[in-house]
């Protein structure tokens, strides 16, 4: 997924300025896809140019002027064309994973102490997974269709599935590290 059709698909429910879609993007988006704020202003800039989207600025008395951005017809066009095309698979990458594969040169100790770390960041990413139900009310509010909530919680299914599988392997090293499992050193 790129950065592009996400601003997209947000844009398609409403308009935006930027500040609004990184606020959008935290309380939704975040357990899979994460955008800084100078990032969704160069890539609304770049979908404002390729015409996929248009800024509007907003007078406001006491404050600066708001840009705030519309998907354009061209816009909903490039965002149903990748809605409806070949998914693109990410390859998969883990710098968690990488380490992992390179701790046979710790102590066991040291191992059990990296898998427990692993164990308690996964946890509390569940944690934060438990509060995004409640989170995305105010997008859910905004948009008000109870099938795009349906695919919207689909995501964060998918997500506490993933940190309950690495939760449940993290947790089966540790027992076997502690149970001497590992070959020495």
């Amino acid at each position: 997924m790129s950065l592009d059709h996400a601003i997209l698909g947000f844009l398609s429910y409403h308009p935006y300025s930027g500040y609004d879609l990184k606020k959008v993007f935290d309380v939704s988006v975040r357990h899979f896809w994460s955008a800084d704020q100078s990032q969704i202003y160069r890539t609304l800039n770049r979908l404002t140019e390729q015409g996929l989207a248009k800024m509007e600025v907003v007078r406001q008395d006491n404050r600066p002027d708001r840009k705030v951005y519309h998907i354009t017809a061209a816009g909903r066009d490039e965002l149903t064309q990748w809605l409806t095309g070949i998914p693109q698979m990410d390859e998969p990458r883990s710098a968690s994973l990488v380490q992992v594969f390179f701790l046979g040169q710790l102590s066991d100790e040291e191992a059990l102490e990296k898998f427990e770390g692993f164990a308690g960041l996964l946890r509390m990413i569940l944690s934060r997974y438990d509060e995004i139900p409640e989170d995305i009310n105010q997008v859910y509010e905004e948009v008000g269709s109870a099938r795009e909530r349906f695919f919207w919680n689909l995501t964060l299914e998918n997500g506490i599935s993933s940190m309950r599988a690495n939760l449940a392997w993290a947790e089966s090293v540790i027992n076997r590290l502690k149970s001497g499992q590992a070959p020495p050193k």
